[in-house]
């Protein structure tokens, strides 16, 4: 069951998150920073395995992605199910929904995480009064529309191999950006989540897996990966970028 967390004095608040450098407040006055924090007065605990919201509810807010990992997913007529992306501290969930004003996607945790809920309400009213949180929201669309153009690129014009190290050096830099290792890490996402996300068979992903630590590119042991020869992984790819 989802958790509420209310807002207190003592809580932490926008203009002092370790992840406003990425988020909604990034490049945001001392001024403005005081006003975005009455925007967030609630926030959400997802236990690991648990939906924050589901294809067709309304939307009523964004979540910003305070600690842990969600992955967002469509479910097919067919029932198959096609993640669409895996969202880490400092990132934006919701934002595909705004079009329709109802979430275009699920929403699940894969691990415990913590969310700041956004209200639409409260973001519309705050906004008429701080013309900078209107140019972040747009910055944030914008990175929402480049993401969905590069994985057309990704899925499109990319080689089985190209597609798994672009995912490696993507991962790698945005933990690289939140204070993480770029270079050793743990993926909170299973290997058939990552060939789901690639359009690759799990088969696949685990060859690929192999392939790479014998040619010396990473070290893997389970789900913790180490990569060792950075260099050659962007080698893969980079005649297709």
């Amino acid at each position: 069951m989802l958790t509420s967390i209310p807002i207190t004095e003592m809580s932490p608040r926008c203009s002092t998150c370790a992840m406003g450098q990425l988020c909604l407040p990034v490049g945001m006055s001392q001024q403005d920073l005081a006003k975005m924090d009455t925007l967030v007065q609630e926030r959400i605990r997802v236990h690991k395995g648990e939906t924050l919201y589901r294809m067709g509810d309304p939307l009523t807010a964004v979540y910003a992605v305070r600690f842990g990992t969600l992955k967002t997913h469509v479910t097919t007529e067919d029932g198959r199910s096609q993640i669409t992306g895996f969202h880490l501290p400092g990132e934006i969930v919701g934002l595909d929904g705004l079009g329709e004003m109802q979430h275009a996607s699920d929403a699940a945790a894969l691990e415990d995480t913590e969310v700041c809920v956004v209200r639409m309400s409260e973001l519309q009213s705050l906004s008429a009064d701080l013309p900078s949180l209107q140019q972040q929201f747009l910055r944030l669309m914008g990175k929402e529309i480049t993401h969905d153009q590069l994985m057309l690129v990704t899925l499109g014009s990319m080689r089985a191999e190209e597609r798994l190290a672009a995912f490696l050096i993507n991962l790698s830099e945005r933990l690289s950006a939140r204070g993480y290792s770029a270079s050793e890490f743990v993926m909170r996402m299973s290997r058939e989540e990552i060939g789901s996300y690639l359009g690759l068979k799990l088969e696949t992903v685990s060859r690929l897996f192999s392939r790479f630590a014998e040619a010396g590119l990473i070290q893997i042991r389970q789900r913790h990966v180490k990569l060792v020869d950075i260099d050659g992984i962007k080698q893969l790819y980079s005649r297709s970028c």
